[in-house]
């Protein structure tokens, strides 16, 4: 049996804990908050008596094997550094740190502890993803020379520490940019980023004055807190000559929302969101394949299902994970460079 504790009991840790109770290899055995009131209740739920305030003491119970954590962006690292030298497996939720000197430091706990660390890179475990990659790997698109991703939400700020600077680290690009970065980075074959040029906005804040629209809002809402930007978007550009666009956004004077997720390749191409289909060439005519599976969206609670067993088997048999801790450390370099490149209005060079 994998013992597994959980630290954060926010909104993100039932996809975590979930997932837990259902594998047959994992014993939930400790949870950790530092809302005394919500751990209780969490510990209550999920029949956890093991309850820590300080995820330091949690890090001294010798039965725990792995942990998962659920914490504010400005703490991962941190959390996972102690982690990884109090021998624990770690998985970590995204992005891996708020800063490229954080990740590097986290890497290098990974490389002195020997021990396990996945990022919480949920979308390369979605069911859709892992169709599209076997044909990938089959090269049936060939060279993926550009990408494109969007996910724009013309309200959705969620408030709370989503929408505090020194929590988060940043805004939509830290929330859903590195969702979007990602999973076109890992779909292309992780190129190696050469250089990126990119824009913050900060024009329309949280909008908490519209009326008859509801949205997701964080459990520790605050309107008047908001230091974040609006809108981020980006030109990553790769060592083979491949390039990537991404904008993200939580409010825009939209239409709609949007969400794509669009690969380009030499022999073929490809949508994975909002549904996975394929394009090709037979025959001289072009063709719209669309696989005949179960779900061709997105689903984002089997994502994470497969996430956390994938998580769990790499532990118990000492496999790679899918998404290692030198992958957090590139995806961190681009989202860093990118604020970089807006703050500086110049091009940056990685």
């Amino acid at each position: 049996m994998l013992k597994v504790g959980v630290i954060g009991g926010g909104s993100i840790s039932e996809f975590h804990i979930k997932p837990y109770l259902k594998n047959e290899a994992v014993e939930l055995v400790a949870m950790c908050d530092s809302n005394e009131q919500r751990l209780k209740k969490a510990g209550e739920r999920y029949g956890v008596s093991h309850l820590y305030l300080n995820y330091k003491e949690m890090m001294q119970n010798p039965d725990i094997d792995a942990i998962s954590i659920c914490t504010w962006n400005n703490t991962h690292a941190e959390i996972a550094i102690a982690a990884l030298d109090a021998g624990k497996h770690v998985l970590v939720e995204k992005p891996l740190s708020i800063s490229v000197e954080e990740a590097l430091a986290v890497e290098e706990a990974v490389k002195r502890s020997g021990k396990i660390l996945q990022i919480g890179f949920v979308r390369r475990h979605g069911t859709n993803t892992k169709l599209l990659k076997k044909f990938i790997d089959q090269d049936e698109l060939g060279h993926i020379y550009y990408a494109k991703a969007t996910c724009l939400r013309r309200l959705g700020n969620p408030g709370g520490w989503f929408s505090n600077q020194s929590k988060s680290g940043g805004g939509p690009l830290m929330d859903l940019g590195v969702h979007m970065i990602d999973i076109c980075w890992y779909m292309m074959g992780k190129p190696r980023p050469v250089s990126v040029s990119g824009n913050t906005y900060s024009k329309l804040g949280n909008r908490n004055n519209i009326e008859n629209l509801s949205f997701y809002k964080a459990a520790d809402y605050d309107a008047s807190l908001n230091d974040v930007e609006d809108l981020a978007n980006a030109l990553i550009r790769f060592e083979n000559g491949a390039s990537l666009y991404v904008d993200v956004s939580f409010t825009l004077q939209a239409k709609e929302d949007e969400l794509y997720v669009k690969l380009f390749g030499d022999k073929g191409g490809a949508e994975i969101e909002p549904e996975l289909v394929m394009v090709t060439e037979k025959n001289n005519t072009i063709l719209n394949v669309t696989p005949q599976v179960d779900n061709l969206s997105f689903d984002f609670e089997q994502a994470f299902t497969n996430e956390i067993n994938h998580f769990v088997e790499c532990c118990i048999e000492g496999k790679e994970p899918l998404a290692p801790v030198a992958d957090g450390v590139e995806v961190m370099k681009m989202l860093c460079a990118i604020y970089e490149s807006a703050k500086t209005n110049k091009e940056v060079y990685l």
